[in-house]
């Protein structure tokens, strides 16, 4: 992914690559929609099932909103080694920037589960210089 960030935890890669959604958003209205390519490469030795998700979205403003629930997109995938899975999803914020981080809790064979981060990305407007809030 071209312009993406990217974190690798256990040998599970996850890039995420923010788009702005200009046709979505009304600023007049605060409201800012961007949405989100993700990319889990599962670069191990063994399949792992992706079994929830943590995001924790910042504002421009500082104010916090944690997001927990099952799998993404409501699936539980099975990621086999060497294998890559993929979904896109959407964040609305009140303000014209913000920034997401989180992780993703991960089960393997024997039912032993481990934390992957997905890492801290930015969501700015495309005319603003990009950078970690």
């Amino acid at each position: 992914m071209s312009g993406s960030y990217s974190a690798i935890t256990e040998g599970i890669e996850v890039s995420v690559e923010p788009f702005y959604l200009d046709d979505e958003s009304k600023p007049e209205e605060s409201a800012f929609i961007w949405a989100y390519m993700v990319e889990i490469h599962n670069g191990g030795t063994e399949p792992v099932q992706l079994k929830s998700r943590y995001w924790l979205i910042t504002d421009a403003l500082g104010r916090q909103e944690e997001v927990r629930g099952e799998g993404v997109i409501g699936e539980q995938p099975v990621i086999e080694p060497g294998e890559t899975y993929e979904y896109s999803s959407h964040c609305p914020l009140a303000t014209d920037s913000g920034i997401m981080a989180g992780s993703y809790s991960m089960e393997r064979p024997d039912g032993t589960s481990f934390e992957v981060m997905i890492p801290a990305f930015s969501l700015d407007l495309p005319d603003a210089i990009r950078s970690l809030n």
